[in-house]
């Protein structure tokens, strides 16, 4: 599965413990994030990411290409809901993308925790006959 990781600055201390806490599950995965949040979480992890631009300079775009031509899966993005974003648009076609090629989105570590379980329990298949 394909994975994104992407953080805010203020969230980026929380995904760094969540993916320490679902390393065992993050092992398995094709992992991709913004630059920053991906050399944080290689910093404190064992995890292989491919890291891409940052995402005020181009990383949320880079995501949103990825999702057009179906080669995410699934994306966690913890947002900082208060604090203004200077790239605030291309956060928000990135969400849009997400409900338009219906690609799950955790925006909390409370859905991600969901949908990481639902994963690993085969309920996630929906998303290979889609792709068929």
């Amino acid at each position: 599965m394909k994975i994104a990781l992407i953080a805010h600055d203020e969230k980026k201390n929380e995904m760094v413990n969540f993916t320490i806490a679902y390393e065992h599950f993050f092992q398995k995965q094709e992992l991709y994030s913004t630059g920053t949040t991906g050399k944080r979480i290689m910093a404190e992890t064992n995890l292989k990411i491919e890291r891409l631009m940052s995402g005020p300079l181009g990383g949320d775009q880079q995501i949103g290409a990825m999702i057009a031509t179906d080669d995410i899966d699934l994306i966690i993005f913890f947002r900082d809901p208060l604090t203004a974003q200077p790239h605030e648009p291309d956060v928000s076609a990135l969400l849009r993308l997400c409900d338009v090629y219906r690609i799950p989105l955790a925006t909390n570590s409370a859905t991600a925790e969901l949908l990481l379980k639902s994963i690993e329990s085969g309920d996630f298949d929906w998303r290979k006959h889609m792709k068929q």
